[in-house]
C-alpha cells in the first residue's frame, strides 16, 4: 500500500475532545449543557446500534440524553406530536431523528416540523437552503466530517478538480456545495454517469457516496489522488466500502478505510452540530472550541 491511510478514528476523537471543552467553557460561562434528543422509532437493529453510539458519546462530552423512543407501529399524529414537543422543549438543543423510519410514516415531513436552529442532521430544506447560498446554518454531518478530515489531512482544495460520485441529499448534494464553498472545481456523478472511471480519473479528490459496494476500483483512480470512501457495507468477509481498497491504495496518494474513515466523524460533527445549536440558541458565541 503506497496511499496515506487517512485515520478517521483518531480525528473524530480530537473533534469530540474539542466538542467536550466546549461545553465545559459553555456551562463555565453561565450556560445550560446541551440536549440531544436522539428519536429512535421502531426496533431495526443497526438503528439500534448507531442511536446507542450516538447517545453514549453525546453524554461522554457532558451533554443530556434526552432519547426518546417510540413503538414501530405509531402512527404519523403521534411521531409528530413528539417531534413538536421536543422542539418546543428548551432543554432539547438538537433533534435527530433516526432514519429510516418505519415504511408507513412520512418520515420528511417528521424532519420538516424540526426547526432549523434544532435540526443538528442538517436535513431540514431551511439549512439545505443555507448551505446552497452558502451562509451560516448547520450542516450534514457526514459531508461536514469528510471537510474536517480533508481540513485535518491538509489536502489542499482551492483550485483542486473535486469528484463526488452519489447525489443524495444526505451526503452526495451537500458534499458538493461544501467543496464548491472551498474553491473546489466540483463534478458529481451517478447511476446514469456516461464512462464513470473516466470521470473520476479527473480528480484530485474523490468522494465515494453511491452506496454501491466496490463501485470505485484503481481504474478510476488518478494517481496521487485523495480517495474519501463514504461507503459501508456489511460482506461475508466483515464491512467494507464503496471503493476496492486494497487496489485503491496502490494508486491514490491518500484513503479512508472502511471501518475507521468517515464513519466515525459522522457521530463526532453530530456532537459538534448540538454544541453549535446550544450556543446559537443561549445566545453564546461561538469560540475555537467548537
Amino acid at each position: 500500500m503506497t496511499a496515506r491511510l487517512i485515520d478517521g478514528t483518531a480525528v473524530a476523537r480530537k473533534v469530540r475532545e474539542d466538542v467536550g471543552r466546549g461545553v465545559e467553557e459553555l456551562v463555565a460561562g453561565g450556560g445550560v449543557a446541551p440536549g440531544l434528543a436522539t428519536v429512535l422509532i421502531g426496533d431495526d437493529p443497526a438503528s439500534e446500534v448507531y442511536v446507542r453510539n450516538k447517545r453514549r458519546l453525546s453524554v461522554q462530552a457532558g451533554m443530556q440524553d434526552l432519547h426518546r423512543h417510540l413503538p414501530g407501529d405509531v402512527d404519523q399524529a403521534t411521531a409528530a406530536a413528539l417531534v413538536d414537543e421536543l422542539a418546543a422543549d428548551p432543554a432539547v438543543s438538537g433533534i435527530l431523528l433516526q432514519l429510516p423510519t418505519p415504511e408507513h410514516l412520512d418520515s420528511d415531513a417528521l424532519i420538516a416540523r424540526i426547526p432549523p436552529d434544532k435540526d443538528v442532521d442538517g436535513l431540514t430544506t431551511s439549512n439545505a437552503g443555507l448551505l446552497a447560498q452558502g451562509r451560516p446554518g448547520l450542516r450534514p454531518c457526514t459531508p461536514a466530517g469528510v471537510m474536517t478530515l480533508l481540513e485535518e489531512y491538509d489536502v489542499p482544495l482551492s483550485g483542486a478538480e473535486a469528484v463526488v460520485v452519489g447525489r443524495s441529499v444526505l451526503v452526495g448534494k451537500p458534499m458538493a456545495q461544501l467543496l464548491l464553498a472551498q474553491n473546489a472545481t466540483v463534478t458529481i456523478c451517478h447511476s446514469r454517469t456516461r464512462d464513470l472511471a473516466e470521470v473520476c480519473r479527473r480528480a484530485d479528490v474523490l468522494v465515494v457516496a453511491a452506496g454501491i459496494p466496490g463501485i470505485v476500483g484503481a481504474d478510476a483512480v488518478k494517481p496521487g489522488a485523495t480517495v474519501i470512501d463514504v461507503g459501508i457495507h456489511r460482506g461475508e468477509n466483515g464491512l467494507r466500502g464503496d471503493v476496492e481498497f486494497d487496489e485503491v491504495a496502490e494508486v491514490a496518494g491518500a484513503i479512508t478505510p472502511v471501518p475507521g474513515g468517515v464513519g466515525p466523524m459522522t457521530i463526532a460533527m453530530l456532537l459538534a452540530n448540538t454544541l453549535t445549536a446550544a450556543r446559537a440558541q443561549q445566545g453564546m458565541p461561538e469560540n475555537e472550541a467548537g
